[in-house]
């Protein structure tokens, strides 16, 4: 895919203008969205996936399109399985509603930044290294492996890490909110509101997501300008999401299970594709492996559509029948 430096540029202009409303829109008035707001603006985002995907149809064919639906939908998922964790680390630090979606915001800006250098990272070593394949099939099937373990994180498993706790000791940080301000004046002190922590913690818990979902969409595409447009949108929407799915991430239950099947099975997909282009000496004395198949990316995006479904209505149907059975208990 022969991107341009101009394309990048627009590319890179209109998504900061469209990061820019939402964040004039937050600073204007910070408040809790309703579902109907919600709904509004996840739709508009994932309106502007799908033209977009279309535009890179018209201009570069169905193949490269099917790969940035492909990897947007991956993407997407696993963030739906970050917004768990943002759950918990919002009740953890107690932080009233009508100031979470600036959290969120400045959060996801962080999370694009950090990602961006991933992004780069990794096609520099795809690009020099074709064994990284290998290293990068092996971690997602490690990581799958450990999510269908463990399922979905609680609050009780949730634990600061490192630069939170810096943070909390070199910095001072004010006991209360003040508003949505990120300093305020204690005593005659100037003081950083905890306010900051959180934003430090939404930010660093999703650059630790970045480990899996950027080897992951690697695995389903290594054009850079895919791998990238492709986390951008699926982040894009993530706050109005946030709020539109509310008490409905605590029914999708075997959302975990569905993501580690969408992992592991790219992390096969990974592994094949190395074998397939291998050039390393101590495998098939480096000679490519004949019978290891490129997997088609139509093949792909039937799995992960087929797998989030299956795993989305079983969590919606076992949270039906439950809610049903605690209901007739109640009533005896």
């Amino acid at each position: 895919m022969d991107v341009s430096g101009l394309v990048w540029a627009g590319t890179l202009v209109a998504l900061t203008a469209v990061l820019l409303v939402d964040l004039l829109i937050i600073g204007r008035r910070p408040h809790e969205p309703s579902v109907r707001e919600s709904s509004l603006w996840v739709a508009f985002y994932v309106g502007l996936a799908l033209l977009f995907g279309v535009g890179v149809w018209l201009t570069s064919g169905a193949s490269l399109a099917g790969q940035f639906y492909t990897g947007w939908l991956t993407e997407y998922s696993l963030s739906v399985d970050n917004l768990f964790v943002f759950v918990i680390i919002m009740a953890r630090f107690g932080v009233p509603r009508q100031y979470q979606q600036k959290v969120l915001l400045v959060g996801i800006v962080l999370a694009l930044l950090m990602r961006g250098g991933f992004i780069a990272a990794g096609a520099a070593l795809i690009s020099q290294f074709s064994w990284v394949f290998y290293i990068f099939g092996a971690f997602l099937i490690y990581t799958a492996v450990n999510l269908a373990r463990q399922g979905e994180p609680d609050e009780d498993e949730f634990s600061e890490n490192l630069l939170i706790r810096w943070s909390r000791k070199a910095l001072p940080i004010s006991k209360t909110y003040d508003g949505a301000k990120l300093t305020t004046h204690e005593g005659g002190r100037r003081l950083f509101t905890p306010l900051l922590i959180v934003m430090i913690a939404i930010g660093t818990t999703d650059l630790i997501f970045a480990l899996d979902s950027i080897p992951a969409i690697f695995g389903i595409t290594q054009e850079p300008y895919l791998v990238f447009t492709a986390n951008v949108f699926a982040l894009m929407g993530l706050r109005q999401l946030y709020f539109l799915l509310g008490g409905l991430l605590s029914r999708l239950i075997y959302l975990s299970y569905g993501l580690a099947v969408v992992l592991g099975f790219i992390g096969v997909k990974l592994v094949l594709e190395a074998l397939a282009d291998n050039n390393l000496p101590f495998i098939n004395g480096g000679e490519h492996v004949g019978w290891a198949p490129h997997i088609p990316i139509w093949l792909s995006l039937l799995v992960i559509v087929g797998t989030l479904g299956v795993a989305t209505i079983a969590s919606l149907v076992k949270s039906a029948r439950d809610r049903r059975r605690e209901l007739t208990e109640a009533r005896r």
